[in-house]
């Protein structure tokens, strides 16, 4: 099964912070639909969108984002998830 996922990362700007980011979907062959950021004085703001990522996937993505040197902070959003619990 899959689910329509996006991660929002606050993180410290650095010069190779968007290549980290990105890693953990490439090593697993997923192409993110839709990726955003926006720096913010010192800290990077970062979206990261995929249509359809196996649920599997998931939480192990998740983790190796909140395990990048300089994120503060990972949130993860699945829309679906929240039509069917309204």
């Amino acid at each position: 099964m899959t689910s329509h996922v996006r991660f929002l990362l606050d993180a410290k700007c650095s010069p190779g912070l968007l290549p980290r980011v990105l890693q953990p979907f490439a090593r697993r062959d997923l192409i993110p639909d839709r990726m955003w950021s926006h720096r913010s004085g010192d800290t990077m703001h970062v979206e990261i969108a995929v249509e359809a990522m196996p649920d599997e996937e998931i939480h192990l993505i998740e983790g190796n984002l909140r395990q990048i040197v300089g994120v503060h902070q990972v949130i993860q959003v699945r829309p679906e998830a929240r039509r069917a619990a309204a």
